[in-house]
């Protein structure tokens, strides 16, 4: 294992987690590699939570995105959270934040790095980052995301680096390790297709900066891979007919464009459809490659994906990092501030395909808050991508929970996405396509194609009523949250 630290002064740096996690102090601001359960904080974070339990240390946690193996939870629980940021998904966290317990920052994606290089935030004070090896200059090899980790190794005051014996050293080559000047003489970043590498192979570290060294041997925390339903894989058809009109009418090719998928059942259904279909030699340029990201390169379907992370079942996980040779020049993966940066989406003309917990008739969309004030996940990079996109989709089901909760509403109770960045709407009921629509246009539209059948003429109702009423935006706004609070009151939307 110690050959893993290819600077030999640094091997004397080797430690305990026990030991290691004691550099950490009540109040400091700490960066940790992980992004979407992948490449996270295996031993260091979970140290943590179990001195937390008996002693009194809150610290604000900063990461790429959501952490694997419970950590967020355990960090919760032991009560060593005073303030998280950008991303979760742990549903302990997610309810002391919710309590007020835990203060959380919903951000972009894209802006964490570029708060702390503007120094908008606090500064870091020590980062916890897993790497396959350090380098024999000092540099360091992710493992399975690279996240903001860039970041943190160059703004921490000090760095703990767990390295992760179970991720084979010849990971080396599959990130493209690139960070932006600071304002205001940032150059052009020279990406103009997905498979374009403009950077070095390994992050940049000060061995100075290096307190401790740990070793762990532990898989990420594998997805949770749902198969297709019904109702996901009338979404999915929904959208690939859509594709296939575009390529009839000539605004798109067989080859689409760069394709960018938000996380979970509904984004794995969508790729997967893209097996059954003519489409061919797509590309992506994403957050995240899931498994049907690998299972659509085995087809021969997909040539190229870019992200900031692997989150794959167990089963993928061992098909893609045990014959790494065969996937290592079909993907790569990138900092987060260059996977989610604004400029790049709109250049290479994303496709980007997002869920939604709500939207409304006009097209805002609420991707984060239930019933307006509850914190589901988080932002994540749905608007990096929603703003800058060739085409922005967002989907959800027409209703659920026995279709006591209707997904299209009057108005939304959380609007994260306006109708400005909003181009296409899909419920398992059927598709709008809001291009070129004015508000009235866009309602009858979403009405006519996506509504459940049971809240389909009430809601017409309270959209010709409105009309009455006049506006460029006609609404009621006495009733314009009937719906929620009829659903507070009753545990049913419907009247």
């Amino acid at each position: 294992m110690i050959e893993r630290i290819r600077l030999e002064k640094l091997r004397d740096k080797v430690t305990t987690a026990e030991e290691a996690v004691k550099l950490i102090e009540n109040g400091m601001v700490v960066g940790s590699s992980g992004f979407t359960k992948a490449g996270d904080s295996k031993v260091i974070l979970p140290a943590l939570a179990e001195r937390a339990k008996t002693e009194d240390i809150k610290i604000t946690l900063m990461t790429g995105a959501s952490l694997g193996h419970g950590t967020d939870g355990k960090l919760a629980e032991a009560g060593a959270l005073k303030k998280r940021m950008p991303f979760q998904v742990d549903p302990v966290l997610r309810k002391k934040i919710n309590s007020g317990e835990v203060l959380f920052i919903d951000q972009h994606l894209s802006e964490s790095a570029e708060l702390l290089h503007n120094k908008n935030l606090p500064d870091v004070d020590i980062a916890v980052l897993e790497v396959a090896f350090i380098d024999r200059d000092g540099s360091i090899v992710p493992t399975t995301s690279v996240g903001n980790s860039v970041t943190f190794a160059a703004l921490a005051k000090k760095v703990i680096l767990e390295i992760n014996t179970s991720v084979h050293e010849d990971v080396y080559g599959i990130h493209d390790i690139y960070q932006a000047e600071n304002y205001p003489h940032r150059n052009v970043i020279p990406i103009v297709a997905p498979w374009n590498k403009i950077g070095r192979k390994t992050i940049p570290l000060d061995p100075e900066k290096v307190a401790a060294i740990v070793f762990t041997n532990q898989h990420d925390s594998p997805a949770d891979i749902a198969e297709p339903d019904e109702k996901t894989s009338n979404i999915a058809k929904h959208i690939l007919a859509f594709f296939e009109e575009e390529v009839r009418l000539g605004h798109l090719t067989d080859r689409l464009l760069p394709i960018q998928a938000g996380i979970g059942k509904v984004a794995n259904a969508v790729l997967t459809g893209f097996k059954h279909s003519n489409f061919y030699d797509l590309t992506m340029f994403s957050e995240v490659l899931q498994d049907s990201t690998f299972d659509l390169m085995d087809a021969g379907i997909l040539s190229f994906a870019s992200a900031s992370s692997v989150t794959v079942s167990a089963a993928c996980y061992d098909r893609v990092f045990n014959n790494l040779q065969r996937y290592r020049d079909k993907f790569v993966l990138r900092p987060q501030n260059i996977s989610n940066t604004p400029g790049l989406i709109r250049r290479l003309g994303i496709i980007a395909i997002n869920t939604a917990i709500e939207f409304d008739i006009y097209g805002n969309v609420n991707s984060t808050h239930i019933g307006g004030t509850k914190i589901m996940n988080g932002i994540g990079g749905s608007g990096d991508f929603a703003r800058n996109a060739y085409l922005s989709i967002f989907v959800t089901q027409a209703a659920s929970k026995e279709n006591k909760i209707s997904h299209i509403l009057p108005m939304v109770s959380h609007t994260d996405h306006t109708e400005h960045d909003v181009d296409i709407l899909v419920t398992d009921i059927g598709l709008a396509d809001l291009r070129g629509l004015a508000p009235r246009e866009r309602a009858q539209k979403i009405i006519d194609n996506c509504v459940h059948e049971d809240y389909k003429e009430e809601l017409q109702s309270y959209f010709d009523r409105a009309c009455e009423r006049g506006g460029h935006t006609p609404h009621l706004l006495e009733e314009a949250f009937s719906w929620h609070i009829r659903f507070n009151e009753t545990g049913s939307m419907k009247k």
